[in-house]
């Protein structure tokens, strides 16, 4: 099966400003993110910020990144093996992927925040989709339809446990359990069908949604 490789490279060389623009985050939240304050702890000037950076989002995203492939190692070379059901091998990657959110919530609002006001093209932060990034890990023999529709019903799901959270209406811990009891019902379905059309049997169409 083919692996997924988000962290695990060369160690990043150290950047005061993106450093920084963590420390914001990790302590305060998004919305403490200002420019000029940024500015003023990395000892650099707001003209050097934005002749790297556009907007204030792009800045943000940029260290959402950066903390994302220094705190997502867990994320390299999951595998699933040749018989193994999708269910416990899609679970493995989620939980690589929110054990470092969960210990750092601001971060994971902040991530979805920035998502959500400037959208994934205009970040160029589509490679870290943790949804997109699973059909490539384990999915790899699953139907394409499956997959794409899974990946829909997955990233609404997580974006509005995260808003929730963020609301104080569930606790962080809470996401976790949902998307398992989610990625049991969707893919038990779909192997199911699998099943039924190896033996030759009547089956419901592949796809989920109708």
């Amino acid at each position: 099966m083919e692996n997924v490789d988000l962290a695990g490279g060369p160690e990043l060389t150290r950047d005061p400003l993106l450093d920084t623009v963590i420390d914001f985050l990790e302590d305060e939240g998004y919305d403490a993110v200002q420019l000029r304050e940024v500015a003023r702890r990395a000892r650099t000037s707001l003209s050097t910020i934005y002749k790297r950076y556009a907007t204030r989002e792009e800045l943000i995203a940029a260290a959402i990144e950066r903390w994302m492939m220094e705190n997502h190692s867990g994320l390299v070379n999951h595998t699933r093996g040749p018989n193994e059901p999708l269910h416990p091998a899609i679970m493995r990657v989620m939980g690589s992927i929110f054990e470092p959110w969960e210990k750092h919530p601001t971060m994971l609002f902040a991530y979805f925040q920035v998502r959500t006001v400037v959208g994934d093209r205009d970040l160029g932060m589509d490679s870290f989709d943790p949804v997109i990034r699973i059909g490539r890990s384990v999915m790899s023999d699953v139907d394409p339809e499956f997959v794409t529709e899974l990946q829909s019903i997955l990233s609404a799901v997580v974006y509005g446990l995260v808003g929730r959270c963020r609301e104080n209406q569930i606790a962080i811990s809470d996401i976790m359990p949902t998307i398992d009891r989610t990625v049991y019902l969707l893919t038990t379905g779909y192997q199911a069908s699998q099943h039924n059309e190896t033996a030759g049997t009547d089956r419901p169409p592949a796809s989920v949604t109708r």
